[in-house]
């Protein structure tokens, strides 16, 4: 996903945090499909730890982005309707790499959503109705967690390879 422009509201700001809702959310949804889909012996205990810490770590990124939207002088929708957008079930691959691939594209992905959102508030002259500092400051510590993911999935791709 792209931000091409600068956030120009408390509510397109209100909107794009609930997209990043939306996004722990099917990283916590596929992480827990992929362990009840797979062997736990078949996995691993690497790939298990791995996926056990990614689930805990998305609803932890959601948890502190939910409460930033909580903070903004908003209307939002209501997070049982985010949910609904992410009820379908999802296919997982039934072999290691492709546990490790998605995984990688769901840390990259989340990744490259904060990094963009966090440029689009940078560029953004307007006053927001929460602090600015303090909502870069949890947007960039999240975003700092999503590239400590990627390194830890490539790190054990390459010792599986």
């Amino acid at each position: 996903m792209g931000l091409t422009y600068p956030v120009a509201s408390d509510h397109q700001l209100a909107r794009l945090l609930q997209i990043g809702m939306v996004l722990e959310e099917v990283v916590e949804a596929r992480a827990h499909k992929h362990y009840e889909t797979l062997d736990e012996a078949e996995l691993g205990d690497d790939i298990v730890a791995l996926l056990e810490d990614a689930a805990e770590e998305s609803a932890e990124h959601r948890k502190r982005v939910e409460e930033l939207v909580e903070e903004l002088d908003a209307d939002a929708v209501a997070y049982e309707e985010i949910e609904t957008l992410v009820a379908a079930r999802y296919e997982s691959d039934t072999d290691f790499d492709g546990v490790l691939y998605d995984q990688l594209c769901n840390e990259e992905t989340a990744y490259k959503f904060y990094d963009d959102l966090i440029t689009a508030i940078e560029e953004s002259d307007v006053e927001f109705s929460i602090d600015r500092d303090r909502l870069l400051s949890v947007l960039r510590a999240i975003r700092e967690e999503e590239t400590e993911g990627v390194e830890e999935v490539t790190e054990l791709m390459e010792t599986r390879a």
